[in-house]
């Protein structure tokens, strides 16, 4: 039996974002939940967040992301061998998001297909796609995290409903010289399944009296202080593993939760003070699966991740389901394949 030899090293070569058009302030939100902005401010760091449009669909974010992915990495869609879209919001259950992206980019019969690791998917899906790289299964994977969250949250809902967003970021995973996505660190945290949670099943909502759209639940305090303590403990992991120190770090983007989650982790760490940290939150909410790339998009088009910098993506969402990984931000323009 004949096996694949892919390359030697695999790493993040262009990144891409979609924004929904209509930002949200908080000021929208707060009757309804009977808050104020102040609170929301003080509570996550949120000020506005992304709510997309009847033509803001998972796939058509997804695809405008993509675009500018494969542009930035100098890939021509027809080279992409496989599709990974993460997402909880995709609200067919079949097919896969990922088929029609793959469709709507003009790749050639691309592998195409959907994950659901909830805010931790686009670190599944860039660690599912190094290996596939260097398995020698695909040599280009595009990887894209995607939600349209506003679908599934309830306006009233005093715990949810300020926090939830809309979005799309991508990234084109494929050959590097270097080392250029470390050893990924994840696993799941099964015995608290139900701090964040859709609310009903599906077949409860149909046989009720009067059957209305599932909404996402959480026990916000619970999942601050899970996350506060555990994922400090998960980022330091995929450093030692990575072999890079917490002084070599030039980047913290960690998923887009909470900005008092985001400093907790920062102490646990103790980051040293020219590490830029990712506040992607504080204009677009929380994304779930699009938040990492999304804030990684920001970082580089702000200036504040440059290319070659070593960054740590960390992420955590239902499930409990987390996952981390060192990256190279990729080079601007890319190397040559």
């Amino acid at each position: 039996m004949q096996t694949d030899q892919g390359a030697s090293y695999a790493g993040i070569l262009g990144i891409g974002a979609y924004r929904p058009a209509r930002l949200v302030p908080n000021a929208e939100i707060v009757d309804a939940i009977d808050s104020s902005d102040e609170w929301i401010q003080q509570r996550s760091g949120i000020k506005t967040r992304g709510f997309a449009d009847d033509s803001e669909t998972v796939v058509a974010m997804s695809v405008a992301a993509s675009r500018d992915a494969l542009a930035h990495a100098g890939v021509d869609p027809r080279q992409v061998d496989c599709v990974i879209v993460a997402t909880v919001s995709h609200l067919l259950q079949t097919p896969s998001a990922a088929t029609a992206v793959a469709h709507e980019l003009g790749t050639d019969q691309a592998a195409a297909f959907d994950i659901s690791a909830a805010c931790a998917g686009f670190c599944h899906g860039v660690a599912l796609a190094s290996d596939l790289v260097r398995g020698g299964s695909a040599r280009y994977v595009l990887v894209i995290g995607v939600e349209r969250l506003s679908d599934i949250t309830s306006n009233t809902d005093r715990g949810t409903a300020f926090i939830f967003a809309d979005g799309a970021g991508a990234a084109v995973i494929g050959p590097s010289e270097t080392p250029a996505i470390g050893p990924v660190v994840w696993g799941s945290d099964g015995e608290q399944y139900d701090l964040i949670r859709q609310r009903e099943d599906w077949r409860d909502v149909l046989a009720s009296d009067s059957p209305e759209m599932p909404h996402l639940v959480m026990q916000g305090n619970a999942v601050f202080r899970w996350a506060s303590y555990s994922m400090a403990k998960v980022a330091q992991q995929a450093l030692d593993r990575a072999g890079i120190t917490v002084d070599e770090l030039d980047c913290f983007v960690p998923h887009q939760a909470n900005n008092r989650i985001t400093d907790a982790m920062a102490r646990a760490m103790k980051l040293p003070a020219h590490v830029r940290i990712a506040r992607d939150i504080v204009d677009a909410g929380n994304t779930s699966a699009a938040s990492v790339p999304l804030a990684l998009e920001r970082m580089i088009r702000d200036g504040d991740a440059k290319s070659g910098d070593v960054a740590l993506l960390v992420a955590f969402g239902a499930g409990l389901a987390y996952a981390a990984q060192v990256v190279t931000i990729p080079w601007d323009p890319p190397p040559p394949p």
